[in-house]
């Protein structure tokens, strides 16, 4: 499921148009974005929760040449399932 399937799926369900329901992602997710770049982790409880992790530097291989290279500290983003989609996915 893509997006705009996601949003006229959602709009048929509650009655609100596409246009509302693709206000109300945009809006969830610039919430996301915001908290998260920040370090927050946001959590909806049973069903997802989000936060940003850290990455330590680390010496990597070019795979061409196989000379070693210095690859920087990062962030990345970690998810996790929460227990109602866990037992929706397997069926319990």
């Amino acid at each position: 499921m893509n997006r705009s399937e996601l949003v006229a799926a959602v709009a048929e369900k509650t009655g609100n148009s596409q246009v509302a329901v693709n206000g109300v992602l945009d809006a969830v997710f610039d919430v996301f974005v915001s908290q998260i770049s920040k370090g927050e982790k946001v959590s909806i409880p049973g069903w997802l929760a989000v936060e940003r992790t850290d990455r330590a530097a680390r010496t990597g291989r070019n795979p061409q040449t196989g000379e070693a290279i210095q690859i920087p500290a990062g962030h990345s983003v970690k998810l996790t399932a929460g227990s109602k989609l866990k037992a929706a996915v397997t069926g319990k």
